[in-house]
């Protein structure tokens, strides 16, 4: 088992490592046109200084490699637990004072603030354009004016 991600290949059934210098891997995505991979790296989160962002790759050869990871934004209060795109490549993700909106430039526009740590988010309702946000012990809805990514 390796702190990083693996891809496994259905055509031939081989399992390889796709990245695997990670501080505690957690959430993966993509972007609407499947051209970047977004990881969350969690750290150890009990460490006094633990790693606290979000990496992006660039697929390359039909998703079969990844180009050398770059740092995409850092979270801060608290963790990428959970996070999704919209279709516009913005990154919505859980953090300790809410649910923060990332630009594709990885600038933080803006946050949903919420009473407690978020641990996770997604897109629903009818025009996936609701927000769900898990909070502790509570779910929160808001409507966006943006819609979450759907995959196939």
């Amino acid at each position: 088992m390796s702190d990083g991600f693996e891809i496994l290949d259905p055509a031939d059934g081989d399992l390889r490592v796709m990245a695997d210098d990670f501080d505690g891997p957690n959430g993966l995505a993509f972007s609407p046109d499947e051209t970047r991979l977004y990881a969350a790296e969690s750290g150890r989160q009990f460490d006094e200084h633990p790693t606290r962002h979000i990496r992006m790759f660039e697929l390359r050869e039909e998703g079969r490699r990844l180009s050398e990871g770059r740092l995409f934004h850092t979270i801060s209060p608290g963790f990428a637990d959970g996070f999704r795109l919209d279709e516009a490549g913005n990154v919505w993700s859980s953090a300790g004072d809410g649910a923060h909106c990332i630009a594709p430039d990885g600038t933080k526009l803006g946050r949903i603030a919420v009473p407690c740590t978020v641990s996770n988010l997604a897109f629903g309702g009818r025009n996936r354009s609701r927000l769900f946000i898990c909070a502790s012990h509570m779910l929160f809805a808001i409507y966006t004016n943006v819609r979450g990514v759907v995959r196939p």
